[in-house]
C-alpha cells in the first residue's frame, strides 16, 4: 500500500514539475516573479524567520540594508525553486553555458589522480553544482551526500531531479561505507558535502563562531576528509547574472590529516562566511541555522 501510495505522489509530481520546467528561462522568470509577489506581500512566507536571521548577523547594517537584502533573499529563491525544476528536462549545452567551472583542469592536475571532498554550503543554485560531471573525466565517480526525506514521493523526485547528470545521492548515513567502497575498487571521488546545516543535538561536537553568532557545526565533512587522506576545496559560488552561476574551487588543505581536529572545519566556515558577506542575498536566510543555544540542555529539540 505504502509503495503504492509512493508510485501515485511520485507520478504527480512528475507530471506537474516535468511540464513546468520545458517552458524557457523566460517564463519560467515571470512565474517567479509572481511567486515572489505572493510569499513575500501575501503570505509572507518564513519573513519572521529571515528578519531575525538577516538582523542578527549583519548588526552593523540598516534597517533599509536589512530589507533590500530580505526582498533579494526572497527573489533568489524563487528563482531557486524554478531553476531547479528546469534541471529535470535542460540540456547538457544550455547547463554547460548557463553553470560553469573555473579551473577544473587545474583542479584535475593538483589531485593526479587522488580523490577529493567538496565543501559547499546552500549558497547561489547548490543544486546545478551536480553539473560538474559535464566537466569532470568519467574516471572519476562523482556524488553528493543527502538526507532522505521523509515523504518517500518526494524523495524519489528529489534523487530523480539530483541524478539527472548521472552523479550519485548518497544517504548520509551511507557516507563512509560508499566511500571506502569506491577506495577499495581504486575509483578516484569528488564528493560535494553541503555542511553549512544545522545538528541535532546528538551530533554536535563542535562550535564556532559564523555570521555573529555561536553555532554548532557538523565536523563529518572532516572526518571523511582526514580518514581517506583526501585533498579538500571549497566551491565558491557566485551569480553573475540572473540565471547564471559560476563555481571556483578553492584549495582549503592538500593534506587534511595534518591539522590539527576542527581546523578544516574552520577553514570552510571562513570560507563560506566570506561569500555571504559578499553576496548575503544568496544563502538560505528562511533556515532556522541558530535554533540551537548553548545553554539549552541537551534534551532540547
Amino acid at each position: 500500500m505504502k509503495k503504492w501510495l509512493e508510485n501515485i505522489g511520485y507520478g504527480l509530481e512528475m507530471v506537474l514539475f516535468y511540464p513546468l520546467s520545458l517552458l524557457p528561462f523566460r517564463v519560467l522568470y515571470l512565474l517567479s516573479d509572481l511567486t515572489f509577489f505572493i510569499i513575500y506581500y501575501c503570505t509572507r512566507y518564513r519573513k519572521k524567520v529571515v528578519r531575525a536571521n538577516l538582523s542578527s548577523s549583519f548588526p552593523e547594517k540598516s534597517k533599509s540594508e536589512l530589507r533590500a537584502i530580505e526582498r533579494q533573499f526572497f527573489a533568489f529563491l524563487c528563482d531557486y525553486f524554478f531553476e531547479t525544476i528546469k534541471v529535470l528536462s535542460i540540456s547538457d549545452k544550455e547547463m554547460k553555458q548557463r553553470m560553469t567551472f573555473g579551473g577544473i583542469d587545474e583542479v584535475l592536475k593538483q589531485l593526479n589522480g587522488r580523490s577529493c571532498v567538496l565543501y559547499m554550503g546552500h549558497y547561489c543554485n547548490w543544486e546545478w553544482v551536480t553539473s560538474l560531471r559535464l566537466h569532470v573525466p568519467q574516471s572519476y565517480h562523482l556524488g553528493q551526500i543527502y538526507h532522505p526525506l521523509k515523504d518517500k514521493a518526494t524523495d524519489r523526485f528529489f534523487l530523480k531531479l539530483r541524478g539527472h547528470f548521472h552523479s550519485e545521492s548518497i544517504p548520509m548515513v551511507d557516507t563512509l561505507r560508499r566511500i571506502v567502497s569506491l577506495r577499495n575498487e581504486g575509483t578516484p571521488f569528488m564528493i560535494g558535502f553541503i555542511a553549512d546545516q544545522t545538528p541535532s543535538w546528538a551530533n554536535i561536537r563542535y562550535w564556532l563562531p559564523f555570521l555573529n553568532h555561536d553555532t554548532p557545526v557538523f565536523i563529518g565533512t572532516e572526518r571523511i576528509a582526514h580518514q581517506t587522506k583526501s585533498p579538500a576545496y571549497y566551491a565558491a559560488m557566485t551569480r553573475p547574472k540572473r540565471g547564471y552561476y559560476h563555481c571556483e574551487f578553492v584549495l582549503l588543505h592538500d593534506e587534511p590529516q595534518t591539522l590539527p581536529e576542527h581546523q578544516l572545519t574552520d577553514l570552510y566556515f571562513k570560507a563560506l562566511e566570506q561569500s555571504i558577506q559578499e553576496e548575503p542575498a544568496y544563502w538560505l536566510w528562511s533556515h532556522r541555522r541558530w535554533k540551537r543555544q548553548r545553554q539549552q540542555p541537551p534534551t532540547a529539540s
